[in-house]
């Protein structure tokens, strides 16, 4: 049984589903409307700006593992470029994709605990795999932030 691998699987289809569901309850003309920007606080992104840095921060982690190319994602994620929820779908299901042949590349658990190359020291799998949950997450817990700033539809289930 491969318990963790499981369980990282279970995490990363969750955040896929809820991405998909939350852009299908966004209508593209609030996909990538910001909220208003009040001095001296944060920069706001629109929920699609999240829910597509949720994505790239996958997209980056396994095609870092699968390649050894940790290049951002963020060219090709710019709103401009991804204008639709239409668009927005098809790079999901492009970066799930990803995710899964990534995890083909693991026989077991014992995988995770092997040392790769990443983009600034030697890591292992697992600790890639946290980081990316945690930050994947993230992202989207500010995505359904904004989402609710702009509609009183029910978020998807975390």
């Amino acid at each position: 049984m491969n318990l963790i691998l499981d369980a990282f699987a279970s995490r990363f289809d969750a955040i896929h589903a809820r991405s998909i569901e939350l852009i299908s309850k966004t209508s593209d003309d609030h996909l990538f409307r910001k909220p208003r920007e009040l001095e001296h606080s944060m920069a706001m992104f629109s929920c699609g700006e999240y829910v597509l840095r949720s994505a790239a921060v996958v997209e980056q982690c396994f095609g870092g593992i699968t390649t050894r190319l940790w290049d951002d994602p963020f060219e090709w994620t710019l709103p401009e470029k991804l204008s639709s929820s239409a668009k927005v779908f098809a790079y999901l299901d492009e970066v799930d994709q990803t995710r899964r042949a990534a995890f083909k590349f693991f026989a077991s658990d014992d995988d995770l605990l092997k040392q790769i190359p990443a983009p600034r020291s030697m890591r292992s799998i697992l600790d890639l795999l946290l980081e990316t949950v945690a930050r994947a997450e993230h992202y989207q817990g500010r995505a359904f932030a904004v989402f609710q700033m702009f509609s009183d539809d029910k978020l998807p289930r975390l």
